[in-house]
């Protein structure tokens, strides 16, 4: 067995690809005719080049789709609204309701809602008292008995009855549905638990809407079908009254008739509403009812039951095509009496107390905020102006909806539904509206908050966004409440930072720091402050330019709690984006910034936002640079191994650093001797703190590598040997924690053995002496796997074939640290020594490769081993035998047409051809001498087999 001779220059020309310069980008196509570039226009849209800028044609052809879309829009009061939005929108504001307002868990009951008590029964009567009392509701108490029941009863009572309902209406019995139905919506004039209302109103409208599918779909058959149910036309989706067959509208009139004799006002609104899109059958013009029914409304004196009824109104208006807003535009109207009468209300006369009017308005607000969404969820943008000025806004600015007074509320949903171009275009009359809305249905600040961050969206310029941010701070600096102040500057403070209005930010932060100085700051100011502090972080690209700005350190001292540590984080993120980080006074602050992340981290229960502080930290530490003070920065890490020890990857990155350092100064004359070994002891006293062994081991390979470089043979070998403990406990461990990790530690040892081929070897213990000792602790471990096992002993062949060389592939860049090829060349018993270690490993790599289970990894590590052979070996009937052997193995695991398989044989076939020349040779040879004996001794001529096989 002989080793191969390896010139490592020429295979490492001969297997390089070839490389050329190119002017041309990648991504353009070029014609194959000539060097002209094209880019191909590609027809798909959802190919998304970011190197392709859009073209003037391409924005003209957009712009000219937007307009034809506005063109396509109906007139102001008659447009089509998609069914299919309208009723997800329906479903997120249900959801939105219930979430807002979760019901109490018991509510009290009084004889309105008698319907609801189960014992309260419908009694059966003939058909002739049916009709004659089907729209009566008779009374199970007295109007003073109250009861009281939980809130699942209430809802599994009006569950129960919509089962009762749809049950009735599937047996024929209408007449029972309806007063079923009526009774439900007398629930809605019980208000004596406020908080409960809106969760009643979701579930009673849940039925009507019931109950108003089931008589379209009953009327939609009487117009499609004859008596026998046989269908004998289908009504399109946009159909007129004309399209409908008199028994069809017959049966529609009279539901309508039997509504309207209902004698209390509320049920009967709310059942006409229901089967309000009925309405579509009789009448090509259905919006006439909605005006009429605004007007009933008005009759509802409970301030609650009005204003849901209105948001029941519009929601089934939603379902008639086209749809009219000119009924909100009335309802809105009446809204603002209704929430005048509440806002300006004498307490002494009322009885009302403030707190209760404010929970009043609270329990109205979405009611406003429903009807607003629809008045502008339809109409183009330039309808919109015309639905502004049914508002009076653009003729009396003063005044929003006529003649009374603005009301805060109403001006926070206007502001919110518009568009962010329309808010714009009327931003100084919307200030002087929200000046004059001061009053307790909303808090003025939330109003200017809000109109800044539509400004935002459009960012107003020249004259016109100087005098609105001057306007809106002249009226917040007027504000004494903090967090007031905070909420609207947060609001403007990135349209003050991006059109860079610096007299206005150093009158945000003046303020600011005049308002927090020497007073507690609470979560909800606190959570203003970070939000400003980011948006200053986010803006300035150096950390420099932020710690110039007057009070910005002072008003950060301020922040505390969570609030501290995400501006802290940013803070971090912002310095380490930086190539580094070389200014020492930055250094400090941002080191003391670190210290305070640190001390917060819970090392037993890593967040995720600890673990992010503990990535900033590290980041911080790489980033810092001090230059040619390259003690001064080895004084910054022992600072940091004192403050964050207990952050273990921070640990890795100052040995890092550390090796970072020791070879800048390597390079520096000056600084080589002492300066070197303070950073290696540095790393060797740091290294062992580390707690994951693997990372241990990198680290110590690491360091080795650097003694090398510095001509530091001993520390090297104490660093290699420290690096082998390391190995030693990972294989000696239980098996269950490492065993995952099988291919991080092969290649941890294989950077060992690298590092091998450069370090002077040892002629008392031995130039393999690492290698065997390796070998001891990994042959008595039945968790470590074939494949592991496998991996080893061909890093042990390859080693061995590399330190053969009588030229070594690389050398340590120090002319004080020779290298093996020097030390041992012309030495037998060295390279004797080398070949012994490698013949015994081959004795154990059959063997070790048949224990793996899996036939493909067994087919993929025999043909690693093989290579290996075939890389390390020149070819002898030794290897030869071998390496049949592997091929055989691999044959029987893999499929023929495997890739690597057919390129592994291709390779051994060159591997034996010399081999085979050779016996060929031999064979003429003994053919001569066969010859030669037939002739003089008279014996037959041996066959060529038998004469290979003497």
């Amino acid at each position: 067995m002989e080793f191969r001779a390896r010139d490592y220059i020429a295979e490492e020309a001969s297997s390089s690809l070839h490389r050329a310069p190119t002017d041309d980008h990648p991504l353009l196509l070029v014609r194959p005719s000539s060097n002209q570039v094209d880019v191909v226009e590609l027809k798909r849209n959802d190919f998304d080049d970011p190197l392709r800028r859009q073209t003037a044609n391409e924005k003209n052809l957009v712009a000219d789709v937007q307009d034809a879309a506005h063109i396509s829009k109906r007139g102001l009061f008659s447009y089509y609204y998609d069914p299919h939005i309208s009723q997800k929108d329906w479903g997120s504001f249900k959801t939105s309701l219930m979430q807002k307002f979760p019901a109490s868990k018991m509510v009290s009951v009084s004889s309105i809602s008698g319907v609801i008590i189960k014992s309260a029964k419908v009694n059966e009567k003939s058909s002739t008292k049916v009709h004659i009392e089907e729209l009566n509701d008779p009374q199970k108490f007295t109007e003073n008995e109250v009861k009281v029941i939980s809130r699942l009863e209430y809802v599994e009572r009006l569950r129960e009855l919509k089962d009762e309902i749809r049950h009735a209406w599937g047996t024929d019995d209408r007449v029972t549905s309806l007063k079923l139905s009526i009774k439900v919506a007398k629930l809605l004039m019980d208000n004596s638990v406020s908080e409960f209302y809106p969760t009643l109103f979701i579930l009673v409208t849940e039925v009507m809407d019931m109950l108003g599918d089931m008589v379209w779909e009953r009327i939609k058959t009487k117009a499609e079908c004859d008596n026998n149910g046989t269908r004998i036309c289908s009504l399109p989706d946009y159909f007129q009254s004309c399209d409908v067959c008199s028994d069809a509208k017959e049966t529609c009139y009279n539901w309508f008739c039997k509504i309207g004799s209902i004698h209390e006002l509320l049920p009967r609104i709310y059942l006409e509403l229901a089967i309000l899109h009925c309405s579509r059958f009789l009448n090509d013009q259905p919006f006439d009812s909605l005006h009429r029914l605004t007007m009933m409304m008005r009759g509802l004196a409970d301030p609650l039951a009005s204003a849901y009824c209105r948001v029941y109104m519009a929601h089934c208006a939603l379902r008639l095509r086209p749809y009219d807003i000119g009924y909100l535009i009335t309802c809105f109207r009446d809204f603002k009496i209704i929430l005048s009468n509440i806002i300006f209300e004498n307490d002494a006369k009322s009885g009302n107390s403030l707190e209760n009017r404010k929970q009043l308005i609270g329990l109205l607000e979405p009611a406003i905020e429903w009807i607003m969404k629809c008045i502008f969820k339809g109409p183009c943008e330039r309808q919109i102006e015309d639905v502004l000025m049914e508002f009076g806004l653009g003729t009396t600015p003063s005044d929003l909806c006529g003649n009374l007074k603005c009301i805060s509320i109403v001006v926070h949903h206007l502001i919110e539904e518009l568009p962010a171009e329309i808010v714009c275009s009327h931003v100084l009359e919307i200030i002087k509206l929200i000046e004059g809305s001061n009053d307790i249905s909303y808090d003025q600040s939330l109003n200017f908050r809000l109109l800044g961050f539509k400004l935002y969206e459009v960012r107003p310029e020249g004259e016109l966004l100087d005098s609105i941010i001057g306007e809106v701070l002249q009226v917040i600096n007027e504000y004494d409440d903090l967090d007031s102040y905070l909420k609207v500057a947060d609001a403007y403070f990135d349209i003050v930072l991006q059109c860079h209005m610096d007299s206005y930010l150093a009158m945000i932060l003046d303020s600011i720091s005049r308002r927090t100085c020497g007073r507690d700051i609470n979560e909800n100011e606190l959570s203003s402050l970070q939000s400003i502090f980011i948006k200053l972080l986010a803006h300035h690209n150096n950390l420099d330019d932020l710690f110039v700005l007057k009070h910005f350190v002072e008003i950060l001292d301020v922040l505390h709690g969570n609030a501290r540590d995400v501006v802290n984080m940013h803070i971090l993120r912002k310095a380490t984006r930086n190539a580094c980080i070389c200014d020492p006074a930055t250094i400090q602050f941002l080191f003391e910034i670190s210290q305070a992340l640190h001390d917060g981290i819970d090392i037993s229960n890593m967040r995720d936002d600890h673990q992010q502080a503990v990535r900033l930290i590290t980041h911080f530490v790489e980033k810092v640079d001090y230059g040619a003070a390259l003690e001064r920065h080895l004084t910054f890490l022992l600072e940091c191994r004192g403050a964050f020890g207990r952050i273990n990857d921070l640990k890795e990155a100052l040995v890092h650093s550390s090796n970072y350092l020791a070879v800048k100064a390597i390079k520096d004359a000056n600084k080589f001797s002492g300066f070197v070994k303070s950073c290696i002891a540095f790393s060797e006293v740091t290294i062992p703190s580390v707690s994951a062994n693997m990372m241990q081991m990198n680290l110590y390979i690491e360091t080795a590598e650097v003694a090398l470089l510095a001509g530091l043979v001993s520390h090297a070998d104490g660093l290699v040997d420290a690096a082998v403990s390391c190995l030693r406990d990972l294989v000696q461990a239980d098996g269950s924690q490492v065993a995952i990790d099988i291919d991080g530690i092969a290649l941890l040892m294989q950077r060992l053995f690298s590092l091998l081929v450069v370090l002077p070897g040892n002629p008392e213990r031995g130039a393999v002496y690492i290698p065997k000792s390796i070998i001891s602790f990994y042959d008595d471990k039945p968790w470590i796997t074939p494949r592991m096992r496998t991996r080893f002993l061909c890093s042990i062949v390859s080693l061995s074939a590399t330190l053969s060389q009588e030229k070594l592939p690389y050398h340590v860049n120090n002319e004080e640290v020779p290298g093996n090829d020097i030390i041992f060349f012309g030495d037998p018993s060295y390279h004797q020594e080398l070949i012994s270690i490698s013949r015994s490993v081959l004795e154990k790599l059959i063997d070790n490769i048949q224990l793996e289970k899996h036939s493909a990894a067994r087919g993929n590590i025999a043909l690693e081993a093989c290579n290996c052979i075939l890389s390390s070996f020149k070819a002898s009937e030794e290897t030869l035998l071998l390496c049949s052997k592997l091929i055989e193995i691999a044959k029987s695991c893999s499929n023929p047409s495997d890739k690597y398989l057919r390129s592994t044989i291709n390779v051994f076939d060159k591997y034996v051809s010399p081999l085979i020349t050779k016996i060929e040779i031999n064979i003429t040879k003994l053919n001569i001498l066969s010859v030669n004996c037939h002739s003089h001794h008279g014996h037959p001529l041996l066959s060529t087999m038998e004469m290979c096989t003497l």
